[in-house]
């Protein structure tokens, strides 16, 4: 298994995940509109996506999950953050230790980049995401809430 940063030559592997994850997560469907969207954001250098993949002697290729970061900013420690958008494995790949690779190599770029550290969300019921963040030593922030508006 390797773990490259995506670029536009990673694109159809990653939409294919990225389909897989949206469904995965209550969404309907939509390989081509996720395609576009996740080329914008590295043509615009809004996201970085790192993508875990078989290769095969001849240089093809199979996905296996992708982790995608999003920069934001701390005022209050006047650094950068990475937002773990989106952690996905594909089920025919699942418990052979590829979202803790992800979320290690998350972690080495967040260093890399100098930002104060990584936030994320999971959902209250995905206990296996939940025992993997916190094996990593991530904690649950019991002084806030999350709130969100959405249109």
């Amino acid at each position: 298994m390797i773990i490259i940063q995506a670029g536009l030559n990673e694109l159809d592997l990653v939409a294919e995940l990225f389909d897989q994850h949206r469904v995965f997560s209550w969404q309907t469907s939509a390989f081509q509109e996720g395609r576009t969207f996740l080329k914008e954001r590295i043509e615009r250098k809004e996201s970085v996506i790192f993508l875990a993949a078989d290769q095969k002697r001849n240089g093809d290729k199979t996905p296996l999950g992708f982790v995608q970061l999003y920069p934001t900013f701390s005022s209050l420690y006047m650094k950068s953050i990475w937002i773990v958008n989106d952690l996905f494995v594909a089920p025919f790949a699942r418990r052979n230790g590829i979202a803790k690779q992800l979320m290690l190599k998350a972690r080495a770029f967040a260093l890399d980049t100098g930002a104060k550290g990584l936030r994320l969300e999971t959902a209250i019921d995905n206990d296996r995401a939940q025992h993997l963040y916190e094996s990593l030593g991530y904690k649950k922030n019991i002084r806030g809430f999350h709130y969100h508006y959405y249109f």
